[in-house]
């Protein structure tokens, strides 16, 4: 539990932009964010006073819109001061944000536009507005687009301005609207990928007190240092990586991109990092790529400085005897463990991974190598955390226990059902959904099978609506299959198909340089066009066999659809979490598919 005089509970606020106030008038002069400023191309400290001062002016701006209470208002910016000075403004003035991904299509934008009948929408510049113009032809809700950048008005909309235009000075007269615990805050969109996207209700208490229990299960000081990458409009980032820290008194840093994270983190040194597994998947798919052109002495000195750190870990989590072997794990650490530490900036003490499940094996990796990683569970639809591993018991085969005044427990099917302060005010306008998804008891219906261990631990096992049943009857998890197989970094992306059919087939994106390996190897062309020769795919089952050697006989794939063409959020095939979107990928590779299951 988090013991300091800066931590702030919610007894002590009853809203969001109560936290935000409390946190001013307790430390004032104290760091709240740090980000890089390309004209001054630096770093640049923001205090809170700070931030409330500007805060106060954004205020006025929202305040001159003539806006009621209840409105709802739309921010699609990068992880950013101005994402916060937005939405502490709207807020105070009982506006409902709506976040919006960066990333995501314009015609999903629109959706939610329209969906929500958002008054306000703030953009990164005219760029984004060129690209959504066409899409939000129609919408007449929005009665002001603001650009924070790149500020140039086309002439031919009187609803664009820009932000410096837009922001009046301070309003510094006292009073207000001061919003109530129970009120809606936020509506947040799931990712949609298997159908249109709904809008989770999430109140002020929902959030606030996520925050609060999460902090009596992760100790976090004003002294800690966050580095915020991912999206502020994705509820993990949201409330673990900004209202959490706000609740704390630590300081906040964005990073500026992923492709710049990595020297973000080596400026920063953070101590708290949030992430999602996708980014630990690739890194590991990167450390596995460099050893296959290391000597195979220095590939056995990784594997075992791994592998001793991997067992000294469970002998300080209690499921583990003392070995001899730790003896040498100093050595082993100072030449491989503490150079992959200090890569992500050599002061990180908490490392929380959530949002999707996470391989054993890359666990074990991270782990092994003194990095604290610490998986959790939930859903936008949760606030959003349900559970989470903790330093004192850390098993990163399930998700750890729920927070304080959650429930869980098994229902049919082994859904995970949830019950608590958690739990969303509903869906948006779908009382249908809302009913489907929260039972009378106020039972909610994760969707996700899972487990529950008689110490508390859940494990999830798949999703419900996931699982394949093989015309044979068989019953396959596809995503477990696809975590094991993207442990060989020539997959970047892989999906298993054969719902209703007689065989699995694999579908998958290779990873560019290790094809380019494979080709030569196989003495076949290097080009899209060799990923259809038996050959080829002859070699990649072999591979694909050695991932799956654990998983039972009839888990067997025996076919693969190829490519190089990576899935992107705009190409309209990964969510803008990174999820697959499965139906839509199935329906662009119809015909291969086709092709694949017709019996000759």
């Amino acid at each position: 539990m988090a013991n300091s005089t800066d931590f702030i509970s919610p007894e002590s606020c009853f809203s969001l932009p109560d936290l935000f106030l409390e946190r001013v008038s307790r430390s004032p002069d104290s760091v709240a964010y740090r980000h890089f400023s390309s004209s001054r191309k630096g770093w640049l400290d923001l205090t809170w006073q700070e931030m409330l001062t500007l805060a106060k002016r954004w205020r006025n701006g929202l305040k001159n819109e003539n806006l009621s209470v209840g409105d709802r208002v739309a921010i699609m910016l990068p992880n950013c001061p101005e994402w916060i000075l937005f939405e502490q403004a709207a807020l105070s003035l009982g506006l409902i944000v709506v976040p919006l991904y960066a990333n995501d299509r314009p015609e999903s934008i629109a959706y939610i536009l329209e969906d929500t009948k958002s008054r306000i929408v703030i953009l990164p510049g005219n760029a984004y507005w060129g690209r959504l113009a066409p899409a939000l032809t129609g919408i007449t809700s929005l009665q002001k687009i603001i650009t924070i950048d790149l500020c140039w008005t086309d002439g031919k909309n009187n609803s664009l301005v820009c932000l410096d235009d837009w922001l009046p000075p301070a309003d510094n007269s006292p009073g207000g609207y001061t919003p109530t615990t129970h009120e809606t805050a936020t509506i947040v969109y799931t990712s949609g990928t298997t159908g249109p996207p709904k809008g989770v209700m999430l109140s002020h208490m929902n959030i606030l007190d996520n925050c609060y229990f999460g902090l009596q299960r992760m100790a976090v000081y004003p002294e800690d240092k966050f580095l915020s990458f991912l999206p502020l409009s994705h509820m993990l980032e949201r409330t673990a990586g900004y209202y959490l820290p706000m609740m704390a008194g630590s300081t906040v840093a964005f990073a500026r991109s992923i492709p710049d994270l990595g020297e973000d983190m080596l400026t920063e040194q953070p101590t708290v990092l949030v992430a999602v597994p996708r980014i630990f998947e690739r890194i590991h798919s990167e450390i596995k790529r460099k050893l296959t052109a290391k000597p195979a002495i220095a590939v056995a000195l990784f594997e075992k400085a791994v592998s001793v750190g991997w067992n000294q870990f469970e002998y300080t989590q209690g499921r583990a005897p003392w070995s001899v072997s730790f003896l040498i794990l100093p050595f082993l650490d100072r030449l491989i463990g503490a150079k992959i530490r200090d890569k992500f900036g050599g002061h990180l003490r908490i490392i929380i991974t959530g949002g999707a499940p996470l391989s054993g094996d890359i666990s074990k990796l991270f782990l092994g190598l003194g990095l604290p990683l610490y998986q959790g569970y939930g859903l936008t639809e949760t606030s959003p955390v349900i559970s989470v591993n903790t330093r004192e018991d850390n098993d990163p085969n399930g998700v750890g226990t729920p927070l304080q005044g959650i429930e869980v427990r098994s229902g049919p099917g082994d859904e995970l059902l949830v019950r608590g302060h958690c739990v969303m005010q509903g869906y948006w306008k779908n009382q249908q959904a809302t009913a489907e998804t929260i039972d009378p008891d106020g039972w909610l219906h994760t969707g996700d099978r899972a487990t529950i261990q008689k110490n508390g631990h859940i494990r999830i096992t798949g999703r419900l609506k996931e699982i394949l049943v093989l015309s044979n009857g068989e019953k396959v998890a596809p995503a477990d299959m696809e975590m094991a197989i993207a442990m060989d970094p020539l997959f970047e992306h892989t999906m298993i198909i054969g719902e209703a059919r007689p065989f699995l087939t694999l579908v998958s994106v290779l990873n560019e340089h290790l094809w380019k390996q494979l080709a030569e190897e196989l003495s076949v062309p290097d080009d899209e066009s060799s990923l259809m020769l038996a050959e080829v795919e002859d070699a990649v089952l072999k591979r694909v066999e050695i991932q799956l050697a654990h998983f039972p006989g009839y888990a067997f794939v025996k076919h693969a659809i190829l490519s190089l063409s990576p899935w992107t959020v705009e190409n309209g095939l990964l969510t803008p979490t990174l999820k697959l979107k499965r139906k839509i990928i199935e329906k662009r590779l119809k015909e291969q598919i086709k092709k694949t299951y017709t019996i000759l």
